[in-house]
């Protein structure tokens, strides 16, 4: 057998005599690495996320105010509008000859603590997220009148909804809401397939259905049953509504892009904004790069003070283990291998506590996956510990080697003599 060989099982058996203090220190070192990784998948899947939700947009324009707002609002469906903009103001924009195709966007209502959105048909053929991939249906079809509904994939799946069943719209974006516009519901004729994006927990209806609920509740109508609300369904574009939230553009060429953002800009019947959403992505990122830094130094640090544990275990069991190591001596063991066994040992704590971090962070963001996309609405993808999963957990292993040098250096220079005297 190797020497190689035997010092791996002298530092396992080792260990294994020591189990309850080397598991601590497993779990020392694992709990201090999963929390450096944990926040750097979090907030890699947090960017990956926001990119991915829109793709062959130029321009979002709605009311202004902060750009930061406006994506965040229009796109993710996170907070809301300050002002909405007119129909008017949205045509004259959709007639300019640089406007290749134009999405309105009609928020402020809800369906059992999910976002309704009012849109054309358009959204459908001209929506993109990810790598330009556009929106399929796992079931049914695009709306067609102004009371039908097509529903984001985990709508469908959280509410168990299938195609043929009536929803009622609330007023307001809350998980709950006194205002429910149960005087015109809404039947399900579509589900789309899943996207991983805030388009899962959307509920989609025509501008014109928007309309009509606010009319009936602003005129205090109630339908006989709930079927009668279909009775007088018309297509979407016969009532356009007054004013909408916000609308997404898209150019001919991207040359024109910043000719039309400043016809917006300027534009005189109202205040509106034009913005990139590329740009103010990466706004938003620079606004929260500080945190992202600040989180990353702080796991850090906590790495290094499990190491510190590490090498503080090591020196306080060194002393104990004089008679041990005066043993492993007396048998032949050189004092090389007495420093190997340290370092091994030290190397074997930190690997394992390296590896079982990227399991329980991986495997944790598994498990809490449906939880995140419930409450946050970002979707945190599946997939094998990456490159700087693997970095950190070969420089941790490397650390704790290096650490155990001060340690198996005392040991190394212990005389046979020094660990078999009794001392009283």
């Amino acid at each position: 057998m190797g020497s190689r060989a035997i010092l791996l099982r002298l530092a396992a058996k080792s260990l294994l005599n020591r189990r309850l203090t080397a598991g601590l220190t497993v779990l020392s070192v694992a709990a201090s690495v999963a929390l450096l990784l944990g926040v750097d998948r979090i907030r890699a899947e947090t960017k990956a996320s926001f990119a991915n939700t829109i793709a062959g947009a130029d321009l979002i324009v709605g009311a202004r105010g902060g750009p930061i707002n406006l994506l965040l609002y229009s796109v993710f469906r996170i907070g809301d509008a300050t002002s909405n903009m007119s129909w008017q103001s949205y045509r004259r924009i959709a007639a300019r000859p640089e406007v290749e195709w134009t999405i309105p966007l009609s928020l402020g209502d809800s369906h059992r603590g999910f976002r309704v959105l009012g849109t054309s048909g358009d959204y459908f053929a001209r929506y993109r997220f990810g790598r330009d991939q556009g929106l399929r249906f796992r079931a049914g079809e695009p709306f067609d009148h102004a009371h039908d509904a097509v529903l984001g994939a985990e709508v469908a799946a959280a509410l168990r909804y299938r195609l043929g069943e009536e929803i009622v719209v609330s007023h307001g974006i809350g998980d709950a809401s006194f205002v429910h516009h149960d005087e015109a519901p809404f039947r399900i004729v579509g589900i789309l397939a899943r996207t991983g994006t805030p388009v899962d927990r959307t509920v989609h209806i025509g501008l014109a259905g928007i309309e009509a609920i606010h009319a009936d509740a602003a005129a205090g109508h109630l339908s006989d049953a709930p079927g009668d609300a279909h009775t007088d369904d018309v297509q979407e574009d016969a009532r356009p509504p007054d004013a909408i939230t916000a609308c997404i553009v898209g150019l001919k060429s991207r040359s024109m892009l910043f000719g039309v953002q400043r016809f917006v800009n300027e534009h005189r019947a109202e205040p509106l904004m034009a913005i990139v959403p590329g740009v103010v992505l990466q706004q938003l990122w620079e606004l929260v790069g500080v945190a992202e830094t600040a989180l990353l130094a702080v796991s850090a640090f906590v790495v290094a003070a499990g190491l510190v544990g590490l090498l503080t275990m090591l020196l306080a069991g060194l002393a104990e283990r004089r008679r041990e190591m005066a043993v492993l001596r007396s048998l032949g063991a050189g004092p090389r291998l007495v420093f190997g066994l340290l370092v091994a040992e030290a190397t074997i704590l930190t690997g394992l506590g390296a590896l079982l971090a990227v399991g329980v962070v991986h495997g944790g963001m598994a498990a809490v996956r449906a939880l995140v996309l419930d409450r946050f609405g970002l979707y945190l993808a599946a997939g094998w510990p990456g490159a700087f999963d693997l970095a950190v957990a070969v420089a941790v292993t490397l650390a704790g080697a290096f650490a155990a040098l001060a340690p198996a250096w005392r040991a190394y220079r212990f005389s046979l003599a020094d660990g078999l005297t009794v001392r009283v």
